[in-house]
């Protein structure tokens, strides 16, 4: 039968969704609309209808073969090469049919076609990109705490009007956010640290690619996936691009685990645009990404989330689970209406809330699940079965403690992103400044105990050595590099003692800010001089060509080591002569 219409028709291709034949020029326009739409009116007897057909439950090539032509089933198998390797986000590499074999009943492999009852009533999990979060805002927070999945990624946001914190990024005018509108998306490469939104972005750009069908969006990680995942995931996108005219974006998680020779596979076709390349990592792109593919890609740096942005990302997960924070909206305080008579009501402290955006570091997902972690203790603690005699619903309220109990000890003791930072690391400072070694020791204790980065600390014993030191005792400065190298060898623990004998030999030595006042007021003279800096003196300049020596360069310079007294010579300019540095008071503009 194939043959036949290849014969009759040999410009003819049959379209391997609805069976019905077109011709060369105009099959492209009909897969973008027959693979897009979904029309529940139509019916298997429209054979001219250009609407696509019901849809109906994925079957088998072997299926296909008897309620069609041959010719559309191996077509259509370009989709379907070895996919039970590559975990692929394809809604539309299933094949549908609006006929039912007659012998289908008996055919290995096939699955039973579904009536549209029972296709009303699929999970929701089949419905498109971004239900799962309308599902979850419908479900009441006891049921959304006892499922599997963690609540980071239950809420991930869908469009970028709730992606908070990488306004510099994606905000409203940079060049990316008009570039993800209009759905040119360039190769990119999303750095940060973990927690950040690099996920969650790409998670966007596929919710919008999905829904607008500019684009084909498939998912690997650079964890489990191989290069012949890789490769198979591109032989897909070369056959989507050459049939559909469709691009593919390709997003790999992790793509720092992918060694150069592996990162190698995508040169050719980013190159080409047979895919989009997103990668993600937390490690630095210069040393862990292949520099042919960097150049390739765009580099989008995100930054640590802040308090308000983690605070944002909170306040609209509590909106989202129906959880009321205490002494909000007294007028109304039912107003989520994710409760009902026997229902229990959760409650949360703002103070809460703010201990756990101080405390995350910066990080969504410890956010998230240290909020899930701590609701879910409070509700597991409470007894469904006990409510108020009046028959109101039981109300449990989470407060700061509760969260504190979730969190590490290190990340109560020393909250190195937020205000304690700061003073202890002032703290320190100052109590070497005053020679007291005891005090010192405490605050370096406390800084480390907390979970600071040592290197951090011997930066800025180093900084000390010079600044307060300086030439009373010239060897600080020999001790502090040394213990920054040594920190920087072993790493904690084991580097704890050697910044505490360094903490401890500036704290004992004699203290001079003579270099640190001399240099500032260096600066201030610099800042302070009007009009045009004065130019260097002639005879301090050199003079490496016979030009310059014309012109008077080096002429009269005495050169120091050819004498055996003293060399008067001036070295400063003429107008700065007189000037004392050292001794020097800024005068007041």
């Amino acid at each position: 039968m194939a043959s036949d219409m290849t014969d009759a028709a040999p410009d003819s291709v049959q379209c391997p969704v609805c069976f019905k034949d077109f011709t060369a020029g105009t099959i492209n326009g009909h897969l973008d609309v027959c693979l897009l739409k979904s029309d529940t009116d139509s019916s298997p007897s429209t054979a001219h209808d250009c609407e696509p057909p019901v849809k109906k439950t994925r079957i088998t090539a072997e299926t296909a073969a008897t309620t069609s032509s041959s010719s559309s089933s191996s077509m259509f198998s370009l989709f379907h090469t070895n996919k039970g390797k590559v975990s692929v986000q394809n809604e539309r590499n299933g094949l549908f049919t609006s006929k039912q074999s007659p012998s289908g009943s008996g055919n290995k492999g096939v699955k039973r076609l579904l009536t549209e009852a029972e296709l009303g009533a699929e999970p929701a999990k089949n419905q498109q990109l971004g239900q799962t979060v309308k599902a979850a805002h419908d479900l009441s927070p006891r049921t959304l705490f006892t499922v599997d999945k963690p609540l980071a990624d239950t809420l991930r946001p869908n469009t970028l009007e709730e992606y908070f914190g990488q306004s510099k990024v994606v905000g409203q005018q940079t060049l990316l956010r008009s570039l993800l509108d209009s759905q040119e998306i360039p190769s990119l490469i999303l750095w940060g640290p973990p927690g950040c939104g690099k996920t969650t972005l790409a998670h966007i750009i596929a919710s919008n690619s999905k829904r607008k069908g500019t684009a084909r969006f498939v998912t690997l990680s650079a964890t489990s996936a191989s290069v012949n995942d890789v490769r198979e995931t591109i032989k897909q996108a070369q056959n989507e691009l050459r049939l559909c005219k469709r691009k593919t974006i390709l997003f790999i998680d992790e793509i720092h685990r992918f060694n150069k020779s592996q990162q190698d596979t995508f040169l050719p076709h980013v190159e080409c645009g047979t895919v989009t390349l997103i990668g993600a990592t937390t490690e630095n792109p210069s040393f862990q990404v292949n520099a042919a593919l960097l150049s390739r890609c765009r580099v989008l740096v995100l930054e640590k989330l802040s308090v308000e942005a983690m605070g944002l990302i909170l306040d609209r997960a509590v909106a989202r689970l129906g959880i009321k924070i205490l002494g909000h909206d007294p007028a109304n305080p039912k107003d989520q209406g994710q409760t009902d008579g026997n229902e229990t009501s959760i409650f949360i402290e703002q103070k809460a809330l703010d201990t756990i955006a101080y405390l995350c570091d910066g990080d969504a997902r410890t956010a998230l699940n240290s909020l899930q972690l701590a609701v879910q203790a409070q509700v597991s603690l409470a007894r469904p079965n006990v409510s108020a005699q009046n028959g109101s619903p039981q109300e449990i309220l989470v407060t700061e403690e509760h969260i504190k109990e979730g969190l590490q000890r290190s990340h109560i003791l020393y909250d190195k992103a937020g205000e304690e930072h700061y003073n202890c690391i002032s703290a320190l400072h100052k109590s070497m400044r005053g020679s007291h070694e005891n005090a010192s020791l405490y605050w370096l204790g406390r800084m480390l105990e907390g979970g600071e980065n040592p290197l951090y600390v011997a930066r800025r014993l180093v900084r000390f050595a010079s600044e307060d030191v300086g030439l009373a005792d010239p060897s600080a400065l020999p001790q502090a590099v040394s213990a920054f190298q040594a920190c920087h060898f072993i790493g904690m623990p084991e580097c704890e003692v050697i910044l505490a004998q360094c903490v401890v030999y500036l704290a004992r030595a004699p203290k001079s800010v003579e270099i640190y006042q001399a240099y500032d007021n260096v600066k201030t003279c610099l800042r302070k001089h009007k009009g045009p800096l004065p130019p260097v003196p002639l005879h301090l300049r050199n003079a490496p060509t016979k030009l310059m020596k014309q012109l008077g360069y080096a002429k009269g310079y005495k050169y120091n080591p050819a004498f055996s007294h003293p060399v008067e010579q001036e070295y400063l300019p003429e107008e700065l002569r007189d000037i004392n540095f050292f001794k020097w008071t800024p005068a007041d503009p």
